[in-house]
């Protein structure tokens, strides 16, 4: 099976070659610039001879978005836009027109509904300040040196790594692994290099392939199991660095930082304070990956069927009483993850639907209640006296929903208004924040329903 992974490792350059790494990102920023400037001039005459009353035929030709054409144009102009344009790799530039032409592409398929999900805006300048330095290298030398410490790119040269790069030089080496990218970027004041590769993996088969498992994911408890697992508990990483994040802004916002009204530069102290933000905000970000790495890699190599639901997470991050934890939580990247890692390691995600009251049926006798505020956190069954706690229960039936369905009896679920309703689990996507929905209220905990 060939599967496409990222590697990413974390680099220690001399102060040499961050000059090299920050004058490629430059370049990127200026061809980006440069290409959007010649596109935005382009329609901006067009739209005056329309105001003029030119007929379209004698309008001004339309300038081209595709990469190929914005690449050609730019390859024209360089000497004149760019003298030093030889001192940097062509994938430098490359890098800044290709992603304008991905942000017009994206933009205008928005425009005439062609894209799923909110409406794209229109790409607007880089600045330096504000932009993420980075550059995508997809030909010349890229590789990995033999003593696992070096990778070595095209013009930049041989950089030292702050980790050993055994786990993908192995495979390299192996001949099951092949490099089709390379992409060189600073964030909290690190630099890092993350390789695209093409994998050629064996089949696998989760350790218990015929094993059913409901997850529900929540807001106090993270994820609940159906057959006894323990609880992932809520780490909420966010919450925890928010009163050192208080702290360091208040240290930034006393400093003098930039201007862009009068051209200030940021004063060294600024510089000082908003790095020690940044890694703060980097760490936090890091802690929840590492979090649902771990979850979702345990959940995809032991059991051969996941059940989840359809969350709204959208529409949940409306709520300004819950968007911060609901996004501190990563509910779409837990389905994300579980989705490709299944795919990955022989098993299957079933996705429930957003309107199968999971909270509000019975696990034992499959009554359904009209209404279960999100206070009740234990689930008391009116009609078979069933005690148990909400969350275990919602995934008691997200588990048994399958089951149901494979055993063939037909429609297994009611909406919250008690009509009949089949809510079969669909396929799993990435179709988390697609669309939007109407919020479902009382269903589930703490949810909407939808993502």
């Amino acid at each position: 099976m060939l599967v496409t992974h990222a590697y990413r490792f974390a680099l220690d350059p001399t102060p040499r070659q961050v000059g090299v790494l920050l004058a490629h990102a430059g370049a990127a920023r200026v061809a980006h610039n440069w290409c959007l400037a010649r596109v935005l001039a382009n329609l901006g005459q067009r739209a005056a001879e329309r105001s003029y009353g030119v007929a379209e035929d004698d309008l001004t030709p339309a300038c081209p978005w595709s990469m190929y054409s914005l690449r050609k144009e730019w390859n024209r102009v360089k000497g004149e836009v760019a003298p030093w344009w030889a001192g940097n790799s062509k994938e430098a530039y490359a890098t800044g027109i290709d992603n304008l032409a991905r942000s017009l592409k994206n933009w205008s398929d928005s425009k005439k509904g062609k894209r799923k999900g909110p409406p794209m805006g229109f790409p607007g300048f880089k600045t330096k300040r504000e932009t993420t330095p980075s550059c995508r290298f997809t030909t010349g030398t890229i590789r990995l040196e033999d003593d696992r410490k070096h990778v070595t790119l095209p013009v930049v040269g041989t950089l030292k790594t702050h980790e050993n790069t055994r786990k993908l030089h192995r495979r390299i080496v192996n001949g099951t692994a092949r490099i089709t990218s390379a992409t060189v970027k600073r964030e909290a004041g690190r630099w890092y290099v993350s390789f695209c590769v093409e994998v050629q993996k064996r089949d696998r088969v989760p350790a218990r392939p015929d094993a059913v498992i409901g997850v529900d994911l929540g807001i106090t408890t993270l994820a609940v199991f159906s057959d006894g697992r323990p609880a992932v508990g809520n780490p909420r990483h966010y919450d925890t660095a928010r009163r050192k994040l208080a702290r360091l802004s208040r240290t930034v916002s006393r400093r003098v930082g930039p201007d862009r009204r009068t051209g200030r530069p940021p004063s060294k102290r600024w510089q000082r304070a908003n790095q020690q933000r940044n890694r703060v905000h980097h760490r936090t970000a890091s802690l929840r990956r590492d979090g649902v790495h771990k979850l979702t890699t345990a959940l995809a190599r032991e059991y051969g069927t996941i059940v989840v639901e359809d969350l709204n997470v959208s529409g949940m991050l409306r709520n300004r009483s819950l968007a911060r934890v609901v996004s501190d939580a990563g509910f779409g990247e837990i389905r994300r993850q579980l989705t490709y890692k299944t795919q990955w390691n022989g098993g299957r995600v079933e996705v429930a639907s957003r309107w199968f009251p999971s909270s509000k049926t019975c696990s034992g006798c499959g009554a359904v209640k009209t209404k279960l505020p999100l206070r009740t956190r234990t689930y008391v069954c009116d009609q078979c006296g069933l005690v148990l706690d909400r969350d275990e229960n919602a995934a008691l039936n997200l588990a048994a929903l399958v089951k149901r369905q494979v055993a063939g009896s037909g429609p297994e679920t009611r909406n919250g208004r008690g009509a009949d309703r089949e809510t079969g689990p669909g396929p799993a996507g990435g179709r988390e924040t697609s669309t939007l929905h109407r919020t479902s209220r009382g269903s589930g905990q703490a949810r909407t329903f939808a993502q």
